[in-house]
């Protein structure tokens, strides 16, 4: 998290320096350019008051030697031309080689030899390897008689100007180094309490109410933020905690009675007569009793699987290893044929309660709800986005898919969303034992463990009639790197 926090400060800060940077280097660029062409003016300055003397006068030795003695020293030819653009005094040669190169020099030549003193020839950028032509008028207004040109070579001030750069720029790493240095740990330290509770919260999605937020670290905000986290999840907790009491509570106080009371009503059986309309009253009474019983043991054990809220990974070939054989046992026994499709190898998340627990009730469901002749409990790998199907679960995001599929009777697409409601029965199955809760139960036990239940069409109807039902879990895959170093939990 801090890192996304660096990258929207980091190129604030990039900005910032950019902004006071770039004018600084210009103006570090325009100084150099500026004493660079002070210098050459007073040069042709000084020259140009010397060779008027020395052209009024006829003396020029003093004045030739000079110039020469200035180009060995600089590298600069400096010249005095006249007003036809002759080199009168100077290195005519080094002169003539230099002015080849510039084109900005007839310009500025003709600028001087109008008694005008010029601009600098060229731009300051240190890309930019033109010279820089000075000239100065030998006289003045119409007495004009020549000028002194220089033609300077600025390798060396844009070098200094580079240098200058580099240091700004050094200069300007330097801040964004200490806030880098800075902010990682600032930025640490002040989203580790946010860290938190999105972990937090991560676990009480999966079921884990105990889970509490460190309320002593991190800045004031996220501090008081943290106690307020804390508080709200005591009384989540407490009043979970209080449901789960409640009706575990209410099925045990009221398995006493109950049983009391069927026994109460089963005394009476001897007393009936077999033609008395008394005895189907009492049949029906015993039969209600019975379904209260049931509904009691449903209740008392949802209470007691949703009170476990760990999920952990288990091995489907170990879940099937201890059940297989008692579902063929009681599949045969219902005249019924069980067919398992389940490739080696498959590691998923546990549910809450049991993974067997689950698989149970859905073979249970297909043997007294459906009416099936087979019974077929298989299982794939669903890849996550952007995944190959390769028949393993080491991708991130796949998924393992169970299905539990029978050639039954099927339940109406209406109503499979309202299958998965506690309590809510089919109207065909009325007179089923049953107690409308073993699906709704399964898919919140499956749902808190990142995954889900749905129902969807079965095995085809031998008459053709139609598809049987179909109970499809889907729970996350875990790569068998990940699962290594924990221990396997063990098998329903």
């Amino acid at each position: 998290m801090h890192r996304r926090l660096l990258i929207v400060l980091v190129p604030l800060a990039v900005l910032l320096v950019a902004a006071l940077g770039v004018p600084l280097s210009v103006t570090v660029a325009e100084r150099e350019m500026q004493e660079t062409y002070v210098d050459r003016l007073n040069d042709v300055g000084r020259f140009a008051s010397l060779a008027e003397t020395a052209l009024s006068t006829g003396r020029t030795e003093a004045l030739q030697q000079e110039l020469e003695r200035y180009h060995e020293l600089y590298g600069i030819p400096a010249a005095v031309i006249d007003t036809s653009g002759t080199v009168l005094l100077g290195p005519a040669a080094a002169y003539r080689e230099a002015a080849r190169a510039e084109p900005a020099l007839p310009r500025i030549v003709t600028a001087a030899l109008a008694g005008t003193r010029s601009e600098p020839s060229t731009e300051w950028a240190p890309w930019d390897d033109s010279a820089l032509v000075v000239a100065e008028p030998v006289g003045r207004d119409s007495e004009v008689v020549g000028a002194v040109v220089t033609i300077s070579d600025l390798s060396k001030t844009r070098h200094r100007i580079l240098i200058r750069w580099a240091w700004l720029a050094g200069l300007g790493l330097l801040p964004l180094i200490a806030l880098v240095a800075v902010a990682w740990p600032v930025s640490a330290w002040v989203l580790r309490p946010v860290r938190e509770l999105d972990e937090a919260s991560s676990r009480i999605s999966q079921g884990d109410f105990t889970i509490r937020a460190d309320a002593e670290a991190g800045p004031v905000e996220l501090r008081r933020l943290a106690e307020s986290f804390n508080t709200m999840m005591d009384a989540v907790e407490n009043a979970v905690r209080r449901q789960r009491a409640f009706v575990s509570d209410a099925s045990h106080q009221l398995r006493n009675p109950l049983t009391s009371l069927r026994l109460a009503v089963e005394s009476l059986e001897p007393h009936l007569r077999a033609d008395d309309t008394g005895r189907q009253m009492y049949k029906v009474a015993v039969d209600e009793l019975k379904a209260m019983q049931r509904m009691l043991n449903s209740l008392q054990a949802s209470a007691r699987l949703e009170s476990i809220r760990t999920t952990s990974p288990v091995d489907l070939d170990a879940v099937l290893a201890t059940r297989v054989d008692r579902w063929r046992a009681l599949t045969a026994t219902a005249g019924q044929t069980l067919t398992v499709d389940v490739p080696p190898g498959l590691r998923m998340l546990e549910p809450t309660g049991g993974l067997g627990s689950i698989l149970d009730e859905l073979i249970s469901n297909a043997l007294r709800l459906s009416d099936a002749r087979v019974v077929e409990v298989s299982a794939r790998i669903v890849p996550g986005e952007g995944e190959t199907r390769n028949g393993d679960a080491s991708g991130t995001g796949a998924r393992v898919m169970i299905a539990v599929r029978d050639d039954g009777q099927g339940i109406d697409p209406a109503e499979r969303a309202q299958a998965l409601q506690r309590f809510w029965r089919s109207p065909r199955h009325q007179n089923v034992p049953g107690t409308g809760l073993g699906l709704a139960i399964c898919a919140d036990l499956v749902g808190a463990a990142g995954g889900e239940l749905r129902l969807e069409e079965g095995l085809p109807r031998p008459d053709g009639s139609g598809y049987g039902f179909a109970a499809v879990i889907t729970l996350p895959a875990v790569p068998r790197e990940a699962a290594s170093d924990a221990p396997d939990p063990p098998s329903d």
